[in-house]
């Protein structure tokens, strides 16, 4: 645009501007800069992108933050020239945005949701990452998937055998060798599989609609659980 021959009769009203803008657009450093932002910010929009659908991804949420907030350090470090355990002031701004937001967003049911997908007590899950731990070992999903069953479960013995079956959950007490294999490719959580049908039959105050009494119908179809209940 600013190579043609009309471009002379566009900049008549603020030659000053004109040239600007025709500096910026043949600059190669302007598009190098343009190039960065878009690069950093790309986490950013995928992660929407995806959470912005039909698709159930409410047990998929706390993973997808994290991992987008990693992508979008890796990209300021490389271009910083930046070893991992250096300060970066730019890194350190976009971080605090990026944390102020999903502080906003992030609720018990997101940590609950978390803590029930097989997903992250797999190897090839864990084995991604040095950095990745199971929900379990993680202390804030710990803490705000407590509030939540404290909040839901007012009866103290039930709680008490919510929090068992969890703990049988989360230390990998699977029924076969397959079943402790396969959580790693599941994407949902509940009674998938059947993998954990046998420890709520172990007790008779759980019944086998547990995550229906443990979060709400609509909620659980918003996470792609599969549950007994009809949710219309």
């Amino acid at each position: 645009m600013a190579i043609s021959d009309q471009w002379a009769s566009y900049r008549e009203d603020d030659v000053g501007k004109a040239q600007k803008v025709k500096d910026l657009i043949l600059s190669d450093l302007w598009w190098d800069n343009i190039d960065y932002i878009l690069e950093f910010t790309a986490p950013i929009y995928d992660m929407l992108r995806i959470a912005d659908t039909d698709k159930p991804c409410l047990h998929l949420m706390y993973e997808m933050w994290d991992s987008m907030i990693e992508k979008v350090k890796a990209v300021i470090y490389r271009h910083e020239g930046l070893e991992d355990d250096q300060y970066s002031s730019f890194w350190s701004v976009v971080y605090d945005i990026l944390i102020d937001r999903w502080t906003k967003n992030c609720t018990p049911l997101h940590c609950l949701a978390h803590s029930l997908n097989p997903k992250y007590y797999s190897i090839e899950w864990l084995s991604e990452n040095p950095k990745c731990i199971t929900p379990h070992r993680d202390y804030e999903i710990s803490m705000e998937r407590s509030k939540y069953l404290d909040r839901y479960f007012e009866d103290g013995n039930e709680l008490s055998v919510v929090k068992f079956e969890f703990a049988a959950f989360s230390g990998g007490r699977f029924p076969s060798p397959a079943a402790l294999t396969d959580r790693s490719g599941l994407t949902t959580f509940g009674l998938v599989g059947n993998t954990m049908a046998p420890y709520f039959q172990l007790f008779k105050p759980l019944p086998l609609n547990f995550l229906d009494n443990l979060v709400h119908p609509h909620v659980l179809r918003g996470i792609g659980a599969h549950t007994n209940s009809f949710i219309p």
